[in-house]
């Protein structure tokens, strides 16, 4: 696939080469445009695979449009612009989008009409019916005044495959058009159902409809990605391990973390939570909050000093809810603020889901996967070094407190400034109606499962510190 990808570049760049060279000896270039949207529909039918495109025309830069000179300068002569618009979509279009079939590249697609709309037509917009109709429709009629620089470029575009059942993906290099370019691409199902992407400048490889597997690798990676990049989660986590550095009950409380993330993530994803203007600000300025309390809490807590039952580690983690109440408090924190975090991986999330096809639960979990294992690596990495540095570089107590102050300092600033983005926006009370509790019933059984997670938790804890102290018990002490 590699070997054909590269083949076909080199394919592009004597066709570009070409063109350009013919082009340039009689029309100037044009600028780069800022913000340029494409709209575009992709559907598969028997044997042949169907890509209808809207592209503005001023986006396809170096082309010669005829002119009419019985007319202003600018306006496009449409009885002789059919030539060009077929050497602008082969050249701005076709070559610039990767079409797959499984993981087979297609070949180049066969150019089946093309035609000049006005910035005003909405075919685009509605359907895959109405865009193709248009496409296919009659032409603007010749005396149509309109300047080149306002017009739409529409293409139908066909490619041969084997099968409408195939799975396709695309790696699209539309972000050429523009500085910023949105591709609105809509890939229609053979059972009908329509999947809506919004591709961002370069969107790379990507599968329109992936298997599970497929998702779940994806949102695994971008788990473990984001946690890596994100500072603010990170120093969270730093508070965490700071004073607790024993990796058994680490692994615990973080896993608590993701266990209350998800739940918030899962629920967001799913149209739980709020849709407020409001909202994504309050949970970003509750985020710094919640790194700022870590951190004072370490400084004030005295969790960085040792204490007998922390010299000895517990033999289970359990016996460490229950012996420890410094760790069982921790905990229990960690959770009500993991519970904030999740609304806070869902906003990164937003533009992701999109490319989870029809397996948005198993993505949801695959990318908490990846947020646990990355969590875990920093885990891996953090708590020898700081064993190393409150070994041989400062005392353990003193260095809690100017790290977690260090912490402590910058997250103030965070929460300073998004609570001043937070107080811009106005805060209304919802309409008590049929929808708001319909969404409180919902938020209230997921409520009442976290309790019974909780109560469950607890409840195997203290069985659990039974059995270990009735086995303690009936375990006579030897003498020497």
């Amino acid at each position: 696939m590699l070997k054909a990808i590269l083949s076909r570049g080199r394919r592009r760049g004597l066709l570009l080469a070409v063109l350009l060279g013919v082009l340039s000896a009689n029309v100037a270039g044009h600028e780069i445009p800022g913000d340029v949207t494409i709209q575009a529909w992709l559907k598969p039918e028997g044997q042949r695979l169907r890509f209808v495109v809207r592209v503005p025309l001023v986006a396809m830069r170096d082309m010669e449009y005829p002119a009419r000179r019985d007319k202003a300068e600018g306006i496009l002569d449409l009885g002789r612009a059919d030539r060009t618009l077929h050497d602008a979509a082969t050249l701005w279009v076709a070559e610039q989008v990767d079409l797959f079939e499984e993981d087979t590249l297609l070949a180049l697609p066969t150019v089946v009409a093309v035609r000049v709309s006005l910035p005003s037509d909405r075919s685009f917009a509605t359907s895959y019916e109405a865009a193709l109709a248009h496409v296919t429709g009659p032409p603007l009629p010749d005396d149509t005044e309109l300047q080149w620089k306002e017009g739409m470029l529409d293409v139908l575009f066909e490619y041969a495959i084997r099968s409408d059942q195939s799975r396709f993906s695309i790696n699209s290099k539309l972000n050429r058009l523009g500085l910023r370019t949105v591709t609105a691409l809509r890939l229609v199902l053979p059972s009908g159902a329509v999947r809506a992407f919004d591709l961002h400048n370069d969107g790379g490889f990507i599968r329109l409809d992936p298997r599970w597997h497929q998702a779940a690798l994806r949102f695994v990676v971008l788990g473990f990605e984001h946690i890596l990049d994100g500072i603010d989660h990170l120093l969270f986590l730093f508070c965490l391990v700071i004073p607790f550095r024993r990796l058994r009950p680490l692994i615990a409380v973080i896993t608590s973390f993701t266990v209350a993330h998800s739940v918030t993530l899962i629920a967001s994803a799913y149209d739980f939570a709020p849709d407020a203007l409001w909202f994504p600000p309050l949970i970003e300025t509750l985020i710094a909050t919640s790194i700022v309390y870590m951190a004072l809490e370490n400084i004030a807590g005295g969790f960085g000093r040792r204490t007998p039952s922390s010299q000895s580690p517990p033999r289970s983690f359990f016996s460490a809810v229950s012996a420890d109440s410094a760790f069982q408090h921790r905990w229990m924190i960690t959770f009500g603020f993991g519970l904030v975090h999740g609304f806070g991986f869902s906003f990164a999330l937003r533009q992701t889901l999109q490319f989870a096809g029809s397996h948005l639960l198993t993505s949801l979990l695959s990318f908490n996967v990846g947020v646990e294992l990355g969590q875990l690596l920093v885990l891996v990495l953090l708590v020898p070094a700081l064993g190393l540095l409150f070994k041989y570089v400062v005392a353990e107590r003193v260095g809690t407190i100017i790290l977690s102050a260090l912490v402590a300092h910058t997250a103030w600033h965070w929460m300073t400034e998004r609570w001043g983005i937070l107080r811009q926006f106005r805060f209304e009370w919802p309409v008590f109606d049929l929808a708001f509790w319909a969404t409180a019933m919902r938020w209230g059984m997921v409520l009442v499962a976290l309790a019974a997670v909780w109560w469950l938790i607890g409840l195997l804890g203290s069985r659990k510190s039974k059995v270990e102290g009735r086995k303690s018990v009936a375990t006579p002490a030897t003498s020497d």
